[in-house]
C-alpha cells in the first residue's frame, strides 16, 4: 500500500467511477491486480462492465419528481437507498484499518454493510463499527458445528440477516493477479476462521480428481442449504444466482431473496453478467420476490439500469475497496454519495420520482455498444 495515511479526497474524484483509477495510485499493483481481476482471462469481468452500455435510459420532461426520493425496504428493513456494500474478503489489501473503516463508512451514510466470512477483521469488531444495518456473508464451513458457530457469531454481534454464498466452491486464479506476482500479505488473515477446520486437507487417492473429489467434496448441496435455513430465525439471502430456474427452487425452498452474480467474475470465467440475467430470473420469481444485483456497478445510472431490469437493490464490491484504498472511511463514504446522486440525477432526468417508478419501459436497448474498460 502506497499511501496508508491518506485521509483526503483527491481533487480529481468528480464521479464515483473515478476511485477506480485513483486506486492504481494508492494501491501496490500486484493487489490492485488481484481486486480489479476475476478468474481466468477475468471474461466475465469484462462482461459485468459491458452489459450496462447495452442500455440506454430515456429522458422525459413535465414530470414533477420534487417529492422525489430512494427510500426502499427488503423483507422487513427500511433503507434510504438501494445500495448496499458487498461482502469483499480481506480489505487490509486496500488499507490498513480494513473493514472497519469501510463498516465506519457504511455507518455515516445509513448504508447495509454485508460482512464477509473472510473479512480480515473480525466480524465482531466491523459488526460494533457498522452501525444498524449489516448482514452477515456465510461461506459453508466443512462441518455444521464450524457452520453454526460462525452463524451463532454472527447473530449475537447484531447482524440482521445472513446471506450465504453458493458459487464459489471453486475458484480459478486471475491470470491479471499472477502475472502482477500477488501473494496474499501476512496480515490479510481471514480471522474469522481461525478457530474452524476450515482448512482441513481431503485426502485423495491416485483415481481421484482434484476437482470432483477433492475442490467439490465440501461444496453445500440441498441439505445443508436446508439444514441452514433451521438453524437460524434470520432471514437468509443466497448469492451466486444467474440460473431463473434455481431462482425459482430457491424461493420455493424459503430463502428471503436472490442475489444475482457470478461472484464479481471471480467463479466461473465465461459466466454471463449478472445484469444479462436479470429479466429472465425476475420474470421466473414474478415482482414481489426480493432480488439483488451484484456485478459491474460503477456509476449511479448502471445501479438505474439494474433496478428498471428486476432489482430491488445492488451491491457494491470493487468501488468500496478502490475508494477505500484512497481515503479510508472517508473516501468508502464519499463514493456511496456520489453514487446516489448520480443515482438521483438520472431518476429526475427519467422522471422517475421514487424507485418504484423504475421500470424496463424507461431504458432503450442499443443496437452497437461496448464499453471499454
Amino acid at each position: 500500500m502506497k499511501n496508508p495515511a491518506n485521509l483526503v479526497i483527491p481533487p480529481d474524484i468528480r464521479c464515483a467511477q473515478d476511485y477506480e483509477f485513483a486506486a492504481q495510485r494508492s494501491m501496490a499493483a500486484p493487489s490492485y491486480a488481484y481486486v480489479a481481476g476475476g478468474s481466468g482471462r477475468d471474461l466475465t469481468v469484462t462482461a459485468n462492465l459491458a452489459a450496462f452500455s447495452q442500455w440506454s435510459v430515456y429522458p422525459r420532461v413535465l414530470r414533477d419528481v420534487t417529492a422525489g426520493h430512494t427510500r426502499l425496504s427488503l423483507g422487513n428493513q427500511s433503507f434510504l437507498h438501494p445500495i448496499l456494500l458487498a461482502p469483499v474478503a480481506f480489505q487490509k489489501l486496500a488499507h490498513p484499518a480494513g473493514e472497519i473503516d469501510t463498516a465506519r463508512a457504511a455507518s455515516a451514510t445509513d448504508t447495509c454493510m454485508v460482512c464477509s466470512t473472510l473479512s480480515s477483521s473480525l466480524l465482531e469488531d466491523v459488526a460494533q463499527a457498522a452501525g444498524p444495518h449489516k448482514w452477515f456473508q456465510l461461506y459453508f464451513q466443512t462441518s455444521h458445528d464450524a457452520t453454526r458457530n460462525l452463524l451463532a457469531r454472527a447473530e449475537a454481534a447484531g447482524y440482521s440477516a445472513i446471506v450465504v454464498t453458493l458459487d464459489a466452491s471453486i475458484q480459478v486464479a486471475s491470470a491479471r493477479a499472477m502475472a502482477a506476482g500477488f501473494r496474499m500479505p501476512a496480515d490479510c488473515v481471514a480471522l474469522n476462521l481461525q478457530s474452524t477446520d476450515a482448512d482441513v486437507p481431503v485426502q485423495l487417492t491416485a483415481d481421484d480428481s482434484r476437482i470432483f473429489q477433492g475442490a467439490m467434496h465440501a461444496a453445500p448441496g440441498w441439505p445443508d442449504l436446508e439444514w441452514l435455513l433451521a438453524q437460524t430465525s434470520l432471514p437468509v439471502w443466497v448469492k451466486g444466482i444467474l440460473h431463473p430456474d434455481d431462482a425459482l427452487a430457491l424461493k420455493a425452498a424459503g430463502v428471503a431473496g436472490v442475489v444475482v452474480s457470478n461472484h464479481g467474475g471471480r467463479s466461473l470465467d465465461g459466466a454471463p453478467a449478472s445484469l444479462v440475467v436479470l429479466p429472465a430470473i425476475r420474470a421466473a420469481v414474478g415482482e414481489d420476490f426480493p432480488l439483488l444485483l451484484d456485478g459491474g456497478i460503477r456509476s449511479g445510472a448502471d445501479i438505474f439500469k439494474a433496478l428498471a431490469l428486476g432489482a430491488n437493490a445492488v451491491l457494491v464490491g470493487r468501488l468500496q475497496m478502490y475508494a477505500l484504498s484512497v481515503a479510508g472511511a472517508l473516501g468508502v463514504a464519499h463514493m456511496i454519495k456520489l453514487l446516489r446522486e448520480e443515482l438521483e440525477i438520472c431518476m429526475a432526468q427519467a422522471g422517475c420520482a421514487t424507485l418504484t417508478d423504475i421500470d424496463k419501459a424507461t431504458l432503450l436497448r442499443n443496437e452497437c455498444s461496448g464499453r471499454n474498460e
